[in-house]
């Protein structure tokens, strides 16, 4: 059977649109070009793969179950040609990858193992950093590529967006709000704040909800350089933090969390300086993106959490 890599690209692209017009535009070829590249495609396997009308154009139950295998088929074909291009260019070479606490959470390995598999004579180096540099190192460009949480002072900074995790506030567990299944920001605008230990404005800005206050300045109390330290304070009734629903992974005594109804969700990325885009970073964002794409159920898991386990008993 002949078929060919283009084909199974062009059956791709018409199934995720379901329209020849827009799967041809996307791909920049004509349509009557990319109908019969269907057809021989079609031909060659002896499997209608699309049900046609003059209105719709829908997968098939064949064609269904072959968008899923090919799309492996596709990924796997990429990476067995990179891994022999790293081969014959003898890459000893290493990726720095920069990461705040938590980096990708749940999507961290699956990531670094599917690069490594690709890249199997790279070596990649990881650095985390403090809330001091919320660019985990882009901003100094100690760093190749970053897990970054967004936003902060970026500019000459690509993204390409993971998931978007929702904010929680940090709360002793006596506090008036510890026992509520959720809160508003309004609610939490004259509360003593915890900051983070950073000079960047617009990191500030947005965990410090300048949004919800008017121009009215923070009640900062006192700035934190990492979660731990964050948690110590709330304990000890210094003041109250915004952090994100994983810090929940982190039962400590003391400490309640309670989601924030009406906050944007804090956007997680991986982020790399456009000046200094090498082809091994954009493996890295590829496979990053890749994974994403064929995760959807950790992507749900982290932007859509389960918060029963941050209930408060009513005594408390």
């Amino acid at each position: 059977m002949e078929v060919h890599t283009r084909q199974l690209q062009y059956f791709i692209a018409v199934a995720e649109e379901l329209s020849f017009t827009r799967a041809a535009q996307r791909l920049h070829v004509s349509q009557q070009g990319l109908s019969t590249q269907i057809k021989q495609l079609e031909h060659a396997m002896d499997v209608v793969l699309f049900s046609r009308t003059t209105r719709n154009v829908e997968l098939t139950a064949a064609g269904a179950v072959f968008l899923q295998d090919v799309r492996g088929a596709l990924t796997g074909l990429d990476a067995a040609v990179e891994r022999a291009r790293s081969v014959h260019r003898g890459e000893q070479d290493r990726l720095v990858l920069g990461a705040l606490e938590g980096a990708a959470l749940t999507l961290t390995e699956p990531i670094l193992a599917a690069f490594r598999q690709r890249h199997p004579g790279i070596t990649v180096e990881l650095r985390h950093s403090t809330y001091e540099d919320p660019s985990a190192g882009l901003s100094s460009g100690s760093v190749d590529v970053a897990f970054a949480r967004r936003p902060f002072v970026d500019s000459g900074v690509h993204f390409e967006t993971l998931f978007a995790e929702p904010l929680m506030v940090m709360v002793p567990t006596s506090h008036r709000l510890a026992a509520r299944s959720q809160v508003f920001a309004n609610e939490l605008l004259g509360e003593p704040l915890l900051g983070a230990a950073t000079t960047d404005p617009v990191w500030n800005a947005f965990w410090e909800l300048d949004a919800f206050r008017d121009g009215v300045p923070a009640p900062v109390v006192s700035r934190s350089n990492s979660l731990l330290e964050e948690l110590h304070k709330v304990a000890t009734g210094v003041g109250i933090v915004l952090t994100v629903a994983c810090a929940r992974w982190i039962p400590f005594p003391g400490v309640r969390l309670v989601p924030i109804a009406d906050v944007p969700p804090n956007e997680v990325a991986v982020g790399w300086r456009g000046a200094h885009e090498s082809a091994l970073v954009r493996s890295f964002v590829e496979v990053a993106r890749g994974i994403r794409d064929t995760h959807p159920d950790l992507v749900a898991q982290l932007q859509e959490p389960d918060f029963t386990d941050c209930t408060v008993p009513p005594h408390l």
